[in-house]
């Protein structure tokens, strides 16, 4: 995936979960912020952060902030990234098959899952999950507790036994990271509900990106591991 037209700013601060504080050359600018999850490892004062500019200078906030330097590595915590680049990913995995039919945002009973694939006789569900979270090299989600994470998974449970293939996707929103883990000191209860769902057929998927000031691209596939 990739935006038309990115700068770089510094980070300041963040009033609340929508918009934040960011310095542009010698201006002070309000900025709306692509990602309502707390990301206090990455927003902290004095940080280089990209900001997408929407070419509106009439809209309330002209700038979306997308990405952040965390040291030396890029972290895209633009929400709505992780799914645009995995249904980018989709046809070219090599997962879903040679010409794999993709419908968004499906919903199936009362669930509503990112995408239904349909390759033949094969009906899949897939739900992802951007991961911006990382420590050393382990990544893990979620970064705030998530009972909408949970109710995602139980669907997927739920579908497995109704005969469907079904996918939780971890899309790592950096590179290069050694593994990835659920954040159980966060919410615990998540991550033992994926670990019930790896048990009852719910395949995991945790891939790293290629980031760049402009662009995400789903890359390779790292390992995962519970505790």
């Amino acid at each position: 995936m990739h935006y038309d037209r990115v700068i770089e700013g510094i980070f300041i601060s963040r009033p609340n979960r929508f918009i934040s504080v960011c310095q542009v050359g010698n201006e002070t600018v309000t900025v709306h912020v692509k990602n309502t999850g707390r990301c206090k490892e990455i927003l902290i004062p004095g940080a280089r952060v990209i900001l997408s500019d929407s070419g509106n200078p009439d809209r309330k906030t002209r700038y979306d902030l997308i990405a952040a330097y965390k040291g030396d590595i890029l972290i895209n915590i633009d929400s709505q990234a992780p799914n645009k680049a995995f249904q980018e990913f989709i046809p070219i995995s090599g997962l879903f098959g040679k010409n794999p039919e993709v419908h968004p945002e499906y919903t199936h009973g009362d669930s509503r899952f990112d995408f239904h694939i349909k390759d033949g006789e094969r009906s899949i569900f897939v739900e992802v999950k951007g991961v911006t979270l990382e420590n050393d090299g382990i990544c893990s989600f979620p970064d705030a507790p998530t009972e909408r994470g949970v109710k995602h998974l139980r669907g997927l449970m739920k579908a497995i036994k109704e005969g469907y293939e079904c996918y939780a996707a971890f899309v790592v929103q950096m590179k290069p990271m050694k593994v990835f883990t659920p954040n159980y000191a966060t919410h615990e209860e998540f991550g033992k509900v994926l670990e019930e769902a790896e048990k009852a057929g719910v395949k995991i998927l945790v891939y790293d990106c290629l980031v760049t000031p402009d662009s995400m691209t789903v890359d390779a596939p790292i390992p995962h591991e519970f505790r």
